[in-house]
């Protein structure tokens, strides 16, 4: 059974930096690519990174590139999303996806406000 479960989400001012992590498990995590989203009650769930099997490919859209940094640990079974220089419209809850498996995490909440 696939579970991801994400973690690290919280409270951050405008210009600060937090890490989300989620742990997979319930199959081959090292085989298969993996993503991060958001969603704002209201909108549409938006895609934010990509990362390849073996973390040596990545890609963002223009809205977080530069500022959003994902890596993966294979051995820990551990997908990453490092966020730096934070804006309020940051805010969301973020989801580490496996779309392999179609398969998401239950989110973890973002709050940037100062």
């Amino acid at each position: 059974q696939v579970q991801l479960v994400e973690s690290g989400g919280g409270l951050v001012q405008p210009g600060g930096s937090l890490r989300l992590s989620c742990a997979a498990s319930g199959f081959a995590f090292s085989s298969y690519a993996m993503n991060w989203y958001r969603q704002v009650p209201g909108k549409e769930r938006e895609w934010i990174a990509y990362i390849d099997s073996i973390g040596g490919g990545t890609i963002y859209p223009a809205s977080v590139k530069g500022r959003f940094t994902i890596s993966r640990d294979n051995s820990k079974k551990t997908l990453s999303l490092q966020m730096n220089s934070l804006k309020p419209e940051d805010t969301a809850v973020y989801y580490c996806n496996a779309p392999h498996f179609n398969s998401w995490g239950q989110g973890t909440q973002v709050t940037v406000s100062s």
